[in-house]
């Protein structure tokens, strides 16, 4: 007889207790299903952060780019072109008229000498802004071009192979490949003491590669990675800028057979500016 007065109580503090854990637990669920969607927001929120910093970082490096060639074309004009015209000034000055035709033709002749050289000097401006062959004829025969004239100097043996002969990027992404491999090709030559420097070229799936393969001295990835973020390295800058704008990758090591080393430069076709 008491068992059967006390049951329905036990029913009842278990049914209020079930309740309350039932509660509980929705509760919980709410504050776990509202923290991860807080945590999305935050996430979304630092990718969106992270996306408008890189954005930035790109079109600082573009006017940083711009600004760069601005002062080298300054300072080609004001320390070559500048004072060759002077020259030319001086003599074509007013006393000219005076003198006798032997000096009148030869300061004709100088002045000529003088304003060829100016035509040249521009005309080197002009090819350095945009390399002709780049232009008209894309970057494979713009590299070939610039290895050529490498090996034509007798100095060091360069050679280049294309093996994906098809137009792979836009003109823009080209632009900045040429300024990048001309920039590693420059420090090859004036720091590696090397005796031979090999492009290749090939493609795979949705990237392009360029390989730089020399026998001088040369970096290791974490040499460039500390070297590039010294105040002194600013060509190696220009490198790491430059392939952050392509969202492109470099890697640079040495050859398994430790003979040589290599810098390869990985470019995906499709990129945004």
């Amino acid at each position: 007889m008491n068992f059967l007065q006390v049951t329905p109580g036990i029913g009842l503090t278990m049914l209020i207790v079930g309740t309350v854990g039932m509660l509980f637990m929705g509760v919980m669920l709410v504050l776990v299903l509202i923290l991860h969607q807080k945590r999305i927001i935050y996430f979304n929120h630092l990718t969106q952060e992270l996306e408008k910093e890189k954005q930035q970082f790109m079109l600082q490096a573009s006017v940083k780019f711009q600004e760069e060639e601005r002062q080298k074309i300054a300072a080609d004009l004001h320390d070559d072109a500048g004072p060759l015209l002077a020259t030319a000034r001086l003599y074509l000055n007013e006393n000219l008229v005076h003198q006798d035709t032997a000096t009148q033709l030869q300061a004709i002749f100088s002045t000529r000498q003088i304003i060829d050289d100016t035509i040249q000097l521009i005309r080197n401006i002009s090819h350095d802004l945009m390399p002709p062959t780049l232009k008209n004829f894309g970057l494979d025969a713009a590299l070939a071009d610039m290895f050529d004239k490498i090996n034509n100097s007798g100095k060091i043996n360069a050679s280049a192979r294309f093996n994906d002969t098809t137009k792979t990027l836009e003109d823009e992404q080209e632009l900045l490949v040429f300024r990048i491999i001309q920039e590693l090709v420059n420090n090859i030559l004036k720091h590696s003491s090397a005796g031979f420097i090999h492009l290749t070229q090939n493609s795979q799936a949705n990237y392009v590669y360029y390989r730089l393969h020399h026998d001088g001295k040369g970096l290791l990835q974490e040499q460039f990675d500390r070297m590039e973020k010294k105040s002194t390295g600013l060509g190696l800058k220009n490198i790491h800028s430059r392939v952050s704008v392509l969202h492109a990758n470099i890697y640079f090591e040495m050859d398994n057979t430790q003979s040589y080393y290599k810098v390869t430069l990985e470019v995906p076709r499709d990129y945004g500016l």
